[in-house]
């Protein structure tokens, strides 16, 4: 996925400031995303981008973004006439791509496409509607072999959580 390579490189989200108590040159690492900035690191479009923006992020740790929940959305059509709900598994989806975010920006791991290999201890604690803006926090539990990866992840809204779990990671080529 030559897209990674961009935004991977050092590079582009570590910058250089000289402190003043010392004189020292101290790197600043970058703390958020924009939509653009999402899109040049995931592989994910219309309709299946489900990150607006990152709002934290702490490299090979953790990554908060925001999914701004509007009622045009093509699933709405269908999940549920008369009470739109968001899927389930657009929930899950969109706490995978946050987590995307934080995979793919690892120092030592190989660019390429993170996919699911597992999800475990999902847990649904209220619905998403739209209107409502979802906040997911995912941080990064391990990597092993720099193939495969697993993060904790939740979900809420208004701060009642929305959903949670632990979600898998492998590297595919």
């Amino acid at each position: 996925m030559s897209a990674l390579t961009e935004i991977n490189s050092p590079n582009t989200d570590i910058s250089e400031s000289v402190s003043p108590e010392n004189g020292q040159v101290n790197p600043i690492v970058k703390t958020t995303f924009t939509v653009e900035e999402i899109q040049k690191l995931l592989p994910h479009r219309y309709p299946f981008a489900l990150v607006d923006n990152i709002v934290d992020y702490v490299p090979g740790q953790k990554a908060v973004g925001v999914k701004n929940v509007t009622f045009n959305e093509p699933h709405f059509q269908g999940h549920f006439p008369g009470r739109p709900v968001m899927p389930g598994v657009l929930i899950v989806e969109a706490m995978a791509q946050v987590g995307g975010i934080v995979l793919s920006q690892l120092p030592d791991v190989e660019q390429g496409l993170w996919m699911f290999a597992g999800i475990d201890k999902v847990k649904f604690r209220r619905p998403v509607v739209p209107g409502d803006r979802l906040l997911m926090t995912t941080e990064l539990l391990w990597v092993k072999r720099r193939r495969f990866g697993k993060m904790q992840a939740s979900a809420e809204v208004d701060g009642q959580k929305a959903c949670e779990g632990e979600l898998m990671f492998s590297m595919v080529d």
